[in-house]
């Protein structure tokens, strides 16, 4: 019998591999836009291939995660994710350029609604919380990534050789880790997604999570392209390696700070983070600015998603697995909205003024996330 702190080794491996496969497609964006020489908006527009991706895997998703225990789609997804990885590095033209990254995109989405169902049930077999842990490892393999590809740009290592020897980790770590996770979770109950007046536990949990998606999906993409082309220096990673620094510290911290803060006031000091953050990168663009700017911002989106989710797990009208995957529409659509949407406002103005964007998500995540917190407090009170 495996034990649960061998599931949560290898649970918390997955995590990390996403992370840093992830962070090679991201890190390489400024070198894909090189390469094609695409401006902000055709970039903004190859960026928009990853919702439309991510959109077709919503059905899919939730149909495999209500008919298989959830290790069955993130192994397959997983593997599909690394081919998909090799195949944008590989790619010739702008048309399998997109093909690559929708196919990106799509299986994306089938192992992270796969892996947080994991990580959910998981969970259950802890008494102290472990959910901040994981997430934190995902933002730690996001940091691998972006070492190994400042180290491969310095060493002018093709992007094509880059991504296909992530791809091989990827699918090595597959292989072998698949015994090692969580067998027979499939929930019973819960599992159909009802057509009907949205529950506004899970809405206003979605706007949250795609509010925070917007700048993390911004930050992950454009980061580099903003030290490249605003602070102008040569290894444009250092934004987004810092960005990734911070946002892994606070989900390995956030655990404690939610026992210490509790979650509204946590909510309420993410979003004091991210506006101070990208509002001093854009008022100084200077290097050290800029760096501490995004570290900010790094601090402040870490915490948002992985609390959102726990609370999405603890619906009374949806299974962990299907709650997940209805707030992941939102969190993935936002995360992938956001890159092409400041492609689209640095073209029409300067990608200075399309940072603003972020501040103006973090702004909203104060009065959206006190309105879910009055619901619940509202929804405890009828019940008792």
């Amino acid at each position: 019998m495996i034990s649960k702190q061998k599931h949560r080794f290898f649970l918390s491996l997955f995590f990390f591999i996403s992370g840093f496969s992830f962070a090679t497609w991201a890190s390489r964006i400024p070198t894909i836009k090189t390469t094609f020489d695409f401006n902000e908006a055709e970039l903004g527009s190859i960026l928009l291939a990853l919702p439309v991706g991510s959109l077709l895997g919503l059905p899919i998703s939730g149909w495999l995660i209500s008919r298989f225990n959830s290790r069955v789609p993130l192994a397959g997804g997983y593997a599909l994710n690394a081919f998909s990885l090799a195949l944008i590095g590989f790619a010739q033209n702008v048309y399998s350029l997109v093909v690559a990254v929708v196919l990106f995109a799509f299986t994306t989405r089938i192992f992270n609604i796969s892996v947080n169902t994991q990580a959910l049930t998981l969970q259950k077999q802890f008494e102290k919380k472990i959910i901040g842990s994981f997430h934190g490892y995902w933002s730690i393999g996001g940091i691998a990534g972006i070492l190994l590809s400042t180290l491969l740009l310095s060493l002018n290592v093709s992007i094509h050789l880059h991504f296909a020897i992530v791809a091989a980790i990827m699918l090595l770590v597959t292989v072998y880790s698949y015994q090692f996770l969580l067998g027979g979770d499939r929930s019973k109950t819960g599992n159909k997604l009802i057509l009907s007046k949205p529950d506004p536990y899970i809405f206003y949990l979605g706007i949250v999570v795609f509010l925070c998606a917007i700048c993390e999906g911004g930050m992950f993409d454009w980061s580099g392209i903003y030290f490249q082309e605003i602070i102008k220096v040569e290894i444009f990673t250092y934004g987004y390696l810092v960005f990734m620094t911070f946002m892994a510290a606070s989900r390995f911290l956030s655990d404690f700070i939610i026992g210490r803060f509790g979650m509204p006031k946590t909510y309420i000091m993410s979003a004091a983070f991210i506006i101070s953050g990208i509002s001093l990168a854009i008022i100084f663009p200077t290097f050290w600015t800029a760096m501490a700017g995004f570290s900010l911002v790094g601090f402040g989106t870490a915490s948002i998603i992985p609390m959102s989710y726990a609370l999405a797990g603890a619906s009374k009208k949806y299974s962990p697995g299907m709650a997940i995957s209805i707030i992941a529409t939102y969190s993935i659509t936002g995360m992938l909205l956001g890159p092409p949407l400041i492609g689209y406002l640095a073209h029409a103005f300067n990608l200075r003024v399309s940072f603003i964007i972020f501040a103006l998500c973090g702004l909203l995540l104060i009065p959206i996330t006190r309105l879910f917190f009055n619901h619940q407090k509202l929804a405890d009170q009828v019940k008792d």
